[in-house]
Formats: C-alpha cells, structure tokens, sequence
C-alpha cells in the first residue's frame, strides 16, 4: 500500500483500524490464482495474530497450506471528493478529484485449526467481542447446545501470524486548511459513507 508521510499513521492507530473495521478481506494466492474472503476477526491482546472462521463449504480454506502469505485489507471509511468543495479553487484552480479513506493493510502467515475446541473458543471470543457494548448482550449459550454443536461442525478456524502491518488515513491533510474544512463540514450533513469520513477527519486533525 502507497502511504505518502502526510497520511501515515503508526502501529497503535493502524491495529485501530482493524478494530473499528470490526471484519476484514482477505487474500491469498492459488494455484487457480488470487481467491478472497471476508470475514470478521477478532486481534489477539499482543496484536501478533488475528483469529477468525470460515464456512466448510467454502473452498477458499482447502486452499490453504499452512504458512501460506495472506494479505488482509480493513477499510473504515471511504467517500469520492469533488473539486467543488475546495474554496481555494477560486484563486488556484489547478485541482482534481479524489477519494478520502482510512485503510490498513495486514500481512501475516495462515495456519487453519480444523479442530472444534478451537473453533468454539473463537466464536466465544469473537461474540464477546462484538457484542461487549451491547444491552442486552447475546452470549453463545443463548442457543441450543446441540445447534452450536452443528454450527460448529460446518466452519473451520484459521489463524493469522502478523508479520506487518501500515495504516493509511487520507483525509485532506495535503489540501490547504479551508479546503479541509469545507470538505469535512459538506460530508457532515451527506450520505453515510460521508458522514463517516467526516466523523473520521475530526478525528485526525
């Protein structure tokens, strides 16, 4: 991922990512070529793995060989930018569209844990995670044992050893500060994804 210094940000802020994303794509190569999946994860304490499952009949985890490279990609916000809400147009405009985000990449190595305990100890995990700031909260006993029991039989766990990761938070920072501006208070009253680059430009500037 391209990350010019003016949109970097640093380990703390990049694993924030992950976790607001909450669910991530990933990607490995086959010998059938580049195949993706999408899936919810959950980031171990010390941030050196991320956990998560996939259906048994999807062919993606067969796949897998254990230590194959994976390329995993957690987007938050994203939103087009037009020139027309650069005010600063009127005296330079020498300007083109673009698009704000915040992004973050992981690289790491797969390793897949067809095994049920660890399986169930994930979607604990993961539903834990999930709904901590719920009220009511749903906890996985909530259903039958013997309903978890086939669920768990139809997924299989896969785990990812982090060997890197950047994150990427473009957000006007190289436009002058009235182009800035205008551009977070116009996404303030726009459509959800606008809304939510402008939720995220308060919070970087």
């Amino acid at each position: 991922m391209y990350v010019p210094p003016n949109f970097k940000v640093d380990d703390a802020a990049a694993w924030k990512i992950v976790d607001d994303a909450g669910a991530g794509m990933l990607i490995i190569n086959t010998d059938e070529g580049l195949s993706s999946v999408f899936v919810p994860v959950v980031t171990s304490e010390d941030r050196r793995t991320i956990r998560f499952h996939v259906a048994r009949a999807n062919a993606w985890w067969r796949a897998v060989e254990d230590g194959l490279e994976v390329l995993a990609i957690f987007l938050t916000a994203s939103a087009y930018v037009s020139p027309s809400l650069y005010p600063s147009r009127t005296e330079s405009p020498g300007v083109v569209p673009t698009w704000n985000y915040v992004a973050c990449e992981v690289r790491g190595r797969l390793y897949v844990h067809d095994d049920e305990q660890w399986t169930s100890t994930q979607i604990h995990d993961l539903t834990d995670h999930f709904e901590s700031d719920r009220s009511p909260k749903w906890r996985v006993e909530d259903s039958p044992a013997d309903y978890i029991g086939h669920q768990l039989s139809a997924i299989v766990g896969i785990e990812i050893e982090v060997t890197s990761i950047q994150g990427k938070a473009k957000l006007s920072q190289n436009r002058p500060e009235i182009d800035h501006d205008n551009v977070r208070d116009s996404f303030a009253h726009g459509t959800l994804s606008e809304r939510n680059v402008s939720t995220r430009m308060n919070l970087e500037k």
